[in-house]
């Protein structure tokens, strides 16, 4: 009598247990091991330390620089993004730190004088910790989403923006709307001259439209104003209504006419809580609906624009020079 079935049996029984095994027990503690990778983003050689005033706080924790930067990007940019646009942010958020630290921001200094930079992206630049990155990207994304932006802030180690020699002022906004980006003069009051307008290519993922209603009692409290429910024919500077009075080379706002109060743009965008100064408005009655394009005050590195140009091969180097004119990067020392 052939033993081959009684080998063949046992084959697969052998077989069936490894498999078995490897299902029940080896992929899942593979699983959990890849879903606990550690929050902490540390990054080697971090010698020099931001005191950061957490958002909504008076507290104030110490980072190294480079935690900081990882941070900077996991709460300013997508993590989905390219890696040299990643790149790009990490150096821009980098210089802007390494400003603020020859530059104290009076603004963080009246909160907390022992901090450097706050948190509070109206103030400074967005941050978040580790264990924010994996409640916003879900624990299966947290450890290649980490991975990458730590990368990206490695790579680019100790990386600045210069320009004549002098660390700059790296602004910069989510999306142009495709209008392209703005002189800053046009803008805020001084002439910067590495902050010069550039064409932008269409994003739409970060383009869209948002429509933003007022009642005019409404927007009388937030403007200061005595704006009136006129007919819609009579909303006109002459009729006391409202009207642009400059827009800038890409089409935003620059200054606007409200019942006969000059506003600047960027005081419109601020006090109605606006994204954008591109925008066009219809009158419904006691209602204005304001609809707006693109995200950010227009000026320095789109950061849609960046991801954009990554995704067509530019290097971060690149893409830094596209937007900021005439500067070079250098190292810390």
């Amino acid at each position: 009598m052939s033993l081959w079935p009684a080998r063949r049996k046992k084959r697969l029984l052998v077989t069936y247990l490894a498999v078995a095994f490897l299902l029940l027990i080896v992929l899942p503690c593979l699983v959990f091991l890849f879903l606990a990778e550690d929050e902490k983003l540390r990054v080697e050689g971090d010698a020099i330390k931001i005191n950061l005033l957490l958002h909504g706080s008076n507290s104030v924790i110490t980072l190294g620089l480079e935690e900081y930067v990882a941070g900077v990007v996991a709460a300013e940019m997508p993590a989905s993004f390219d890696l040299e646009a990643l790149k790009a942010q990490a150096v821009a958020a980098r210089t802007y730190a390494v400003k603020r630290l020859q530059v104290p921001d009076p603004r963080v200094k009246n909160i907390n004088a022992q901090a450097d930079l706050s948190s509070d992206p109206q103030i400074n630049q967005a941050w978040i910790s580790g264990e924010e990155m994996k409640r916003r990207w879900g624990a299966w994304d947290f450890p290649a989403y980490k991975q990458k932006i730590l990368r990206a802030v490695t790579e680019t180690k100790g990386k600045v923006i210069t320009y004549e020699g002098q660390v700059i002022d790296p602004l910069y906004h989510a999306s142009c709307g495709g209008f392209g980006t703005e002189n800053s003069e046009d803008v805020w009051k001084y002439k910067v001259p590495y902050l010069r307008r550039v064409p932008c290519g269409n994003h739409p993922e970060g383009d869209r439209e948002a429509v933003y209603v007022f009642k005019t009692s409404e927007l009388n409290r937030l403007l200061g104003t005595e704006l009136k429910a006129l007919p819609v024919g009579k909303f006109s500077v002459n009729g006391g209504g409202i009207a642009v009075k400059e827009k800038t080379a890409s089409g935003r706002i620059k200054t606007f006419l409200f019942a006969g109060k000059t506003i600047s743009g960027a005081e419109l965008r601020s006090r109605l809580g606006l994204p954008s100064t591109h925008l066009e408005w219809r009158v419904e009655g006691d209602l204005i609906k304001f609809t707006t394009r693109g995200n950010g005050h227009g000026v320095g590195m789109c950061q849609y624009g960046a991801g954009s140009l990554a995704r067509e091969g530019k290097s971060y180097s690149e893409i830094l020079a596209y937007y900021y004119k005439g500067v070079r990067l250098a190292s810390l020392k």
